[in-house]
């Protein structure tokens, strides 16, 4: 589906306020209604769409959804019949000072859309039942072994005055931007309609031992100087508790990344692991004895 960025499409800013919602379109359909723009092909689909922009950010739920899910994630959720709901467009026209009730074809009466009637923006503003209840989102604290192993979590969920205790599986790899949806969990719908959805959001907690990009882990391991001009072997723990040798290659850079496959986190969907990374940093040393200093000066006439 096309992406559509209804801030863009009026001309504002993602913190405009009510009042400069309107005024954005208000402005654009002076230009574009077509009692206004007689003989522009293009007036007709470009007041459908600040209408259709107007009527997501002007609505308080609506806009929260968009902001919250995107341009994809609201229009799965939203129709256009849902879009324009309960939005009068006879109502506000005139209060934009339009006739606006002749483009609507209503014969100058107040009118509401039903499956039969015509509706000259192609169904948008049909009336089609009681909306949908709202979404509701939990996040989830979860460790780097839970998102690991997959886990199993209980959750209290209020809505409509009812605690509710919920049990939800939380699959392997469900790393911090993925969701899990539970349908029909959420809010009820106030007008008898289905209700929203529970959307379950990791929140990633601090580990000790490792860092993560998406599905790789990252760890660091400190080297000696001379560990990283002779080579060295070292050991390097899994999150699932595992130990494996690494070699050290002689002459080993401070901050070189070396990778072991397949020991990252899962893949929440299909298979597959992301990596392991090894940060190595080399330590130098802020003090040298004087055996130490003597040794390294003979190793600087050497041309080291």
């Amino acid at each position: 589906m096309e992406e559509k960025d209804y801030y863009k499409i009026l001309g504002i800013n993602k913190t405009a306020s009510v009042d400069d919602i309107k005024k954005a379109y208000r402005k654009l359909a002076m230009k574009y209604h077509p009692d206004h723009a007689k003989g522009d092909k293009n007036a007709e689909e470009k007041f459908k769409s600040i209408s259709e922009a107007y009527a997501v950010l002007s609505d308080k739920e609506k806009r929260q959804q968009y902001d919250t899910y995107g341009s994809a994630g609201f229009h799965q959720k939203f129709s256009q019949e849902d879009i324009f709901r309960g939005f009068d467009f006879s109502d506000i026209l005139k209060e934009f000072g339009f006739g606006g009730a002749n483009f609507f074809g209503t014969g100058g009466r107040r009118q509401r859309f039903s499956h039969s009637q015509e509706n000259p923006f192609g169904g948008f503003g049909q009336q089609r039942g009681p909306s949908k209840g709202s979404d509701l989102i939990y996040e989830m604290p979860l460790t780097l072994q839970e998102l690991a192993t997959g886990t199993q979590k209980t959750v209290d969920i209020r809505h409509a005055g009812h605690a509710e205790k919920l049990t939800v599986t939380i699959p392997k790899g469900m790393i911090p931007g993925k969701k899990l949806r539970l349908s029909g969990k959420g809010q009820p719908s106030p007008s008898g309609g289905v209700p929203g959805d529970l959307f379950i959001k990791t929140v990633l907690l601090s580990d000790p031992a490792f860092k993560t990009d998406e599905y790789d882990l990252l760890i660091t391991r400190d080297i000696k100087l001379t560990e990283a001009l002779l080579g060295t072997q070292i050991t390097i723990p899994t999150l699932l508790g595992k130990e494996l040798n690494m070699k050290i290659p002689p002459g080993t850079k401070h901050n070189t990344k070396m990778r072991i496959p397949g020991e990252g986190l899962p893949h929440m969907k299909g298979e597959g692991k992301g990596d392991l990374f090894i940060i190595i940093r080399v330590k130098m040393p802020k003090h040298l004895t004087d055996p130490q200093m003597k040794l390294v000066k003979k190793l600087a006439e050497t041309g080291l």
